[in-house]
């Protein structure tokens, strides 16, 4: 069983082993560079799964960080890394930036945790980067096709409090972004209708504030209602999520 599997997301919707090759090799990892998660999900066999967008630069420095991080915290089924990326403030000076996962707000529904944050659990990884163990992916299941890859793996960090998993947040586990990160939260109207849906599964009724804050995303919710219950009604069966755990995730 390898270390690790790396699925790269984010350059095209189809990805060939001629144009996109891993940027180094080893027995412990195995790529696959992909826009389907589920397509590929069957032929890892790792006992972690990186899911990276193409921007992140994922190498060696990372895995051995990712290595320790894992051997000092081996309860965690999923961990969210921080992203390191420069940002041009004023004229050309650029400077250091860091952006880490997602916690729970009543009204945002979600929004990044502080730039300077300690360890602590987050309700989700950034879209851009997400590591979930095999042991928490097999009570899981698949990914759901239906949306948008970030909000894919927002969705599946939610239905992993289900399954008895959480989300770790380690402020010294970073990776490099070239570029900015995406804007994924629920002031982008392109986001929002994807961010109500994954949390409408999996929180139902705890998400009634975000919704009356957004009253745009019930037309959308209302039409997908009889799907959504569906896979509500899957993704909380023998939910092991409970109260106490949602408010740590604020």
């Amino acid at each position: 069983m390898r270390q690790f599997d790396i699925f790269v997301w984010g350059k095209s919707k189809e990805f060939s082993d001629k144009n996109d090759r891993p940027p180094f090799t080893d027995p412990a990892l195995g790529w696959f560079f992909t826009s389907n998660f589920n397509d590929k999900l069957n032929e890892s066999d790792a006992e972690w799964i990186v899911f990276a967008n193409s921007a992140v630069t994922i190498d060696r420095d990372f895995l051995n960080s990712l290595a320790e991080t894992i051997s000092a915290f081996p309860m965690v089924d999923a961990f969210a890394p921080r992203l390191r990326y420069s940002s041009i403030e004023d004229g050309d000076k650029k400077s250091l930036k860091f952006v880490g996962g997602f916690k729970f707000h009543k009204s945002k529904g979600i929004e990044p945790i502080e730039e300077d944050a300690p360890l602590r659990y987050v309700a989700g990884p950034r879209p851009e980067i997400a590591v979930f163990s095999r042991r928490i992916v097999q009570r899981t299941g698949a990914f759901d096709p239906s949306i948008p890859i970030p909000a894919q793996i927002l969705d599946y960090a939610l239905r992993m409090l289900h399954a008895g998993g959480r989300c770790f947040s380690v402020p010294y586990l970073v990776a490099g972004l070239q570029g900015i990160p995406l804007d994924f939260s629920s002031e982008n109207r392109e986001c929002l209708p994807h961010i109500a849906y994954a949390l409408s599964k999996s929180l139902g009724i705890k998400t009634a504030r975000f919704a009356a804050t957004h009253p745009s995303v019930m037309v959308g919710l209302w039409k997908k209602r009889k799907s959504l219950q569906e896979k509500r009604d899957k993704a909380i069966l023998l939910s092991k999520l409970t109260p106490e755990t949602l408010k740590e995730l604020y």
